[in-house]
Formats: structure tokens, sequence, C-alpha cells
């Protein structure tokens, strides 16, 4: 899958601003894909299961159950509830969770607004307890999908390397659609994980590779970058759909991160074109929201073929 970026390589040169085109590279990797929730009410809902745990052996990957407020708050596994990434990754994935891992993910509130020809919905969410969850991409399955529209010698930049959560976050899930006859449609859903002012917890690193002796390598990389990510949009499209996104800071690690990180941030905003994504992973992204106005209890991943190693580590998320 290509992706078109603005290069912005010219504006900030010394600040590492190009890393803020590559920050579009999470639209790839953060589709919550889920079971086949028919976005038409007519066809029946279906993929939800009884069996949270993934089974290579058949077509469904883990099941999250899904409450909507704090009466009836249900939490599931970190690893079960990003289990969208690996789904829509180009590339095979390597999951890893930290040991001991405490987070866990659970909707805490619910909220829906239905006129005669539209809907909303609004859902909250909870990321709580310590540890990260991360996935990082096969590096050389990366890079193959972008070398053949270089130039001899060019750099290979805005490379995705990982993505993570880590600690504890609180978001929200906007649903908007419309109505017709008895047809109900999503056409847009928002993925915030900043809401009520909390920092999001999913960042992603990016790295640059220069050829040498013609050969692209990973451990040739250089220009190392975070960026932290605060929502996802998905929009209803016959063709070929893209996702937007809005990012939090660019900076060279975590623990960098300041009033010069959130200002590269801002100014990315202004410039990231939205990239094309899985129509199959942003149609599943509709289909959630659809689940969620119809307050589904159980929602079902279809199984991802292309996770090489699922591991325990309890190492620093930061270090490789």
């Amino acid at each position: 899958m290509c992706l078109y970026l603005i290069n912005l390589r010219t504006i900030l040169r010394n600040d590492r601003l190009i890393a803020l085109s590559a920050v579009t590279f999470i639209c790839i990797f953060i589709l919550m894909s889920c079971a086949r929730v028919s976005s038409d009410p007519n066809n029946p809902t279906g993929g939800v299961g009884s069996e949270p745990a993934a089974d290579v052996n058949n077509a469904n990957g883990p099941t999250v159950t899904l409450s909507y407020g704090c009466q009836t708050y249900k939490k599931n596994s970190i690893s079960y509830f990003m289990y969208f990434i690996p789904l829509i990754s180009p590339t095979v994935v390597d999951r890893e969770t930290s040991a001991n891992n405490e987070q866990q993910v659970g909707i805490v509130s619910y909220e829906r607004n239905v006129t005669s020809d539209t809907f909303y919905v609004t859902c909250e969410f909870e990321i709580s307890g310590k540890g990260f969850h991360k996935n990082t991409f096969d590096p050389a399955g990366m890079m193959a999908l972008f070398i053949d529209e270089l130039e001899e010698g060019e750099l290979l930049t805005n490379m995705l390397d990982y993505i993570q959560f880590e600690g504890e976050g609180f978001g929200r899930i906007e649903v908007k659609g419309t109505i017709a006859g008895s047809i109900q449609t999503v056409t847009e859903m928002n993925m915030q994980f900043n809401a009520k002012g909390h920092k999001s917890p999913v960042t992603i690193g990016l790295y640059d590779v220069e050829p040498r002796d013609g050969q692209y390598k990973y451990e040739n990389r250089s220009n190392e970058v975070v960026a932290r990510v605060n929502s996802l949009v998905f929009r209803k499209s016959e063709k070929d759909p893209r996702m937007g996104i809005k990012v939090a800071s660019i900076s060279k690690s975590p623990d960098s991160e300041g009033f010069w990180a959130s200002i590269k941030g801002a100014i990315a905003n202004l410039l990231i074109r939205p990239p094309k994504v899985d129509k199959l992973g942003n149609d599943t992204m509709l289909d959630f929201g659809y689940a969620m106005l119809k307050k589904e209890p159980e929602f079902t991943f279809p199984i991802a073929k292309n996770i090489r190693e699922t591991r325990v580590a309890a190492m620093d998320p930061t270090k490789k």
C-alpha cells in the first residue's frame, strides 16, 4: 500500500520535521478491525463468538466485550482490544506485551441521538493499568513497499517501525450517520485517544534508511523519532477510502516531548494528507460504529494471518 505524503524536509530540516509527514503511516495500522457487523440493518450481525481467544484453525480472532456505562463496565485485555493492528498491516507483525501487563480497555459511557434522518453516537473508553502493548513491523517488508518508487541512491524516509500503547488513557468514539427509510448508514467514525484532556497513550516509531552499496537495510537506519497520535477518522467511501489523522507531538523520544514537539505536531496536522487505507478495514471501522449504534454486546475480530510472533517482554518498551 503506497501513501503519497507532503515532503516537509525543506521546512525544518534541523528539527527533523520531515517525520511529521510520516505520521500518516499510522493510518495503515490503526483501524479497529472486528467481525463484519453489517451497516445494513437488513443484514444479520455476524462474527460474535463465545471464545475470546484467537484460533488459527478458524476465521475468528479474539472477542471483546462491549459495555455502555460504568454500571455495566466490562474490561478487555489490551492485546485483545488492539488486535486490529496486525489485521490491517501490509507486512508480518511481531506482537509484544509487557510481563504482568495490567492494561485493560472498556467502554464507560454511551450517548445516542437520533432524528428523522440522522444519528449521532458517542462512547467514551478507558485504558487502565500499567504496562505496554507493542506491534513491530517487518522492516524488509515495509521498505519493499516504497523502494521501487525511489531514484537511485535516494534516501528512504519515514518508515514505520512500531506502534505502541503504553500506560493508561481515556478516549472517545464518535459515530455519525444518515437514515433513509429503514436504512441506517454510518458515514463517519472518529476515534480519539486524548479525551477529557488526557494524554494519548498511542505512539509510533519512525526512521530513515540510506542505501549502502545499493542496499536498504534496517541496521543502517537513522533519524529515529516518535510521534504521538491523538485521533483517527474513517469515512464512508465507494472508492479508495482515506483516513484522517491528528497528532499531538513529534519528538526524539517520549521523554523529550515538550513545547516544540507540540508545535511540530500542530504543523503536521495542517500538512498531513489523509492516506489511502484498505477498503475492508475502512468498512470494518464503519461496521464497528454501527454495532455501537445498535449497542451490540460483543465484537469478534477476524483472524490475523500475518502475526509472526507473539511474546511477553519485561524490557523497557523503548528498547529494541
